[in-house]
């Protein structure tokens, strides 16, 4: 058995790496090397991006330099932590380094990060020194939080004095921002010390997956901005993000102080149910059923969660630290059955708003706000005919709407970055009879119609939908449907430009029989979460979506016709931003009827909206915050000297207090005076005049039929 198990463990080496590693990595402390399951992954997805994704990457010289630029930045962004001779040094790899990928070869990408650990660590280390070092608060000099637009530091002295500025920075405004008036010094310090122990706790914890993730990253980023591989836990998040659900015990949980810490019990699920758990109790222990506890101070958050959560039916037992309790008081035991849990905060929401239109008559207008397009997959697939769905959701809002006798329905997709292809085709059927939704083209060039196969339309009157910057991918199918029908009108700003589907597919489909024995051989990944995909998934692009009238969204995205300013240019902000994204183009228009022409309709609407806006106070508020956010590209600089920065600080808050106090006045409330907390001024001032837009559209609409 053993000589089996020797000559398995020699073969996996051999099919893994095919040839000697570009590095000889040092192993122990901080030093992390890959695993033989990320040699063989990486091999795997590598082999996936040159032959089978949309693009068909080779792994090159070009693509090698891409991803050794992203690996740099996705280390040290701020250049905070390198210097120039780190990257001196490592320069040897820029060209070479997707072609290591090719033969899974991690090496010189565990190296970097290697280095950057070691910075790191030396960086918060040396932050400790300098606490209670001397510092003179009098002296004019700056300090750069951000570096990303300057050279790296040139020697070791230099990264020592900017540590030095950030531990004054950090103590600085400790004195300035402390609620605690009495708090002296020793006690800025003590709580600096703290934070630092704990941020160098936390690297030191880091393991070979986290590095992985994060190369990984930086090569499939690389070849498409949407394309990703998933770790096994990363890729069990994302499946339940997708489905709006999770399994356990329904508590959402925060490291503090080496402890997992209950931050809020999510409402309908067992520890809301069993009424034990509390906010800011403290999990030390964990225990599967009747199983022995296992204690789980210092760990990981992510290691403990996987501990904590599991399949639905399944029992879990907690020793709980009462919160505000000491470490040494007596912990108690809890015992939960895991249920599959509905994150309702991210699902489907509806209201119903009042609105003053020009004519003098009031109007009920349901609004349903969609953070996203979700589906549990899953729960589809086993036909379990109380599955959470999008489509599912929005179809009850709209019976609840239609029996409330609403006179028109506006879709809030702002900052819905996307999510199911498959919930916005049938989304989109909810307010059209029949016809395509949206064309995709494959890998093949091939162009598939996706079509809205069933009868009738839930809401067949006025319909607006509500779009801006971060609206992306799904979500700019649906508007751009809805648009090319003529079946509602879009408000907003341009949409996101993500113009590409992906499929999510498990890694376990690409390894070889012969290789998962092996790896099973050689210990697997004993961090792998219940449930969770073996080898972690790869979400990849397989094809690109057309509206039905031909022209892509990948890039342009989805022009409003009612608009709103945005402070969110498409240089810095959307498709158009990633330089690995795929172009523009456009294909043959697909057969579909329109349903109405509402350019006239939109000329008349745009001309009250105008109208509206040049005597608005609210729009003249909107263009002063976009003006603000647009003024300067600079490197930003701190004052370390504590008259000066209290001064600035200070005309920054009255400068934010006038600016509240106007908009209090204009709604007549009482203003926010000196020493008072700030007053909650929430105005939705897209969705407000959104709504008055709807107003207009409302006759106008009822005429046309």
């Amino acid at each position: 058995m053993f000589k089996n198990l020797v000559f398995c463990l020699a073969l996996i080496s051999v099919v893994a790496c095919g040839s000697k590693p570009r590095v000889q990595l040092e192993e122990g402390g901080i030093n992390l090397a890959p695993t033989v399951q990320h040699e063989v992954i990486a091999k795997e997805v590598a082999m996936l991006l040159e032959n089978h994704s949309y693009k068909k990457v080779p792994m090159s010289d070009s693509l090698s330099a891409i991803v050794f630029n992203n690996l740099i930045k996705s280390v040290d962004q701020g250049k905070t932590y390198l210097i120039q001779s780190d990257i001196d040094g490592i320069q040897q790899y820029k060209n070479t380094i997707s072609q290591d990928f090719r033969q899974g070869d991690l090496s010189a990408s565990f190296h970097i990060f290697n280095i950057y650990s070691q910075r790191y660590l030396q960086c918060m280390e040396y932050a400790l020194t300098q606490i209670d070092a001397p510092h003179d608060f009098t002296v004019d000099e700056n300090y750069s939080n951000f570096r990303e637009k300057l050279g790296w530091f040139k020697s070791e002295e230099e990264l020592k004095d900017q540590w030095r500025k950030r531990v004054k920075y950090d103590l600085l405004n400790l004195r300035l921002t402390s609620t605690d008036k009495g708090a002296d010094e020793e006690k800025h310090k003590e709580t600096l010390r703290k934070r630092y122990n704990n941020l160098i706790s936390q690297a030191k914890k880091t393991n070979s997956n986290d590095a992985f993730q994060l190369i990984m990253t930086s090569l499939t980023d690389a070849v498409d901005p949407h394309t990703t591989y998933y770790n096994p836990s990363f890729a069990q998040a994302f499946n339940e993000g997708m489905s709006n659900t999770l399994e356990g015990i329904g508590a959402r949980l925060q490291m503090e102080n080496e402890m997992v810490t209950i931050k809020e019990v999510i409402a309908g699920g067992p520890a809301f149910k069993d009424k034990t758990l509390q906010m800011d109790d403290r999990i030390i222990g964990v225990a599967q059923g009747n199983g022995e506890f296992e204690d789980i101070i210092g760990w990981r958050l992510d290691a403990a969660v996987a501990k904590i959560k599991g399949p639905k039916g399944t029992i879990v037992r907690l020793k709980i630290l009462p919160a505000g309790q000491e470490l040494t008081a007596q912990p108690k035991t809890v015992s939960l059955t895991r249920e599959k849990i509905v994150i309702a905060e991210e699902s489907a929401k509806k209201s119903i708003k009042t609105v003053q239109g020009e004519d003098g008559k009031s109007y009920k207008v349901g609004v349903i706000t969609l953070p996203k397009f979700y589906i549990d997959f899953d729960a589809y697939r086993k036909r379990d005919p109380d599955y959470k769905s999008t489509t599912r959701d929005v179809k009850l809002i709209l019976d609840s709407l239609n029996n409330e006798k609403v006179d028109a329905v506006v879709l809030d997709l702002r900052n819905n970055g996307g999510g199911s292809l498959q919930e916005a085709i049938e989304l989109t059927g909810l307010f059209i009879d029949k016809g395509p939704v949206v064309q995709v083209r494959d890998v093949r060039n091939r162009v598939e119609v996706e079509s809205d196969n069933e009868s009738g339309v839930k809401w067949s009157g006025p319909f607006g939908v509500i779009i801006n910057r971060f609206s992306a991918s799904a979500s700019e199918i649906f508007a751009g449907a809805i648009q090319d029908y003529g079946r509602g009108i879009i408000l907003g700003s341009t949409t996101y430009g993500k113009g590409t589907v992906q499929s999510a597919i498990e890694m376990a489909r690409f390894i070889s029989p012969t290789n998962k024995l092996l790896l099973k051989a050689a210990g697997g990944d004993p961090d792998t979460p219940n449930g969770a995909p073996e080898f972690g998934q790869i979400n990849i692009t397989m094809g690109k979506f057309y509206r039905v009238n031909g022209s892509s969204t990948q890039h342009k995205g989805v022009d409003a016709d009612v608009i709103f300013p945005t402070q969110y240019s498409a240089e810095k902000f959307g498709e158009s931003s990633e330089p690995s994204a795929l172009p523009w183009d456009q294909i043959k228009t697909t057969t579909y009827a329109k349903i109405g022409n509402l350019t006239t309709t939109i000329q008349k609407l745009n001309v009250s909206h105008q109208t509206r806006m040049a005597k608005s106070p609210e729009y003249k508020f909107l263009l002063e915050d976009i003006e603000e956010f647009n003024k300067s590209e600079s490197v930003p600089q701190i004052s370390l000297n504590e008259t000066k920065l209290k001064k600035e600080r200070d005309n920054s808050i009255a400068k934010n207090r006038a600016r509240i106090n106007k908009v209090l006045e204009l709604r007549g409330l009482p203003l926010w005076k000196e020493g008072e907390p700030q007053p909650k001024t929430e105005f939705d001032f897209v969705l407000d005049e959104s709504l008055k837009v709807m107003s207009d559209f409302i006759p106008l609409e009822n005429l046309s039929k």
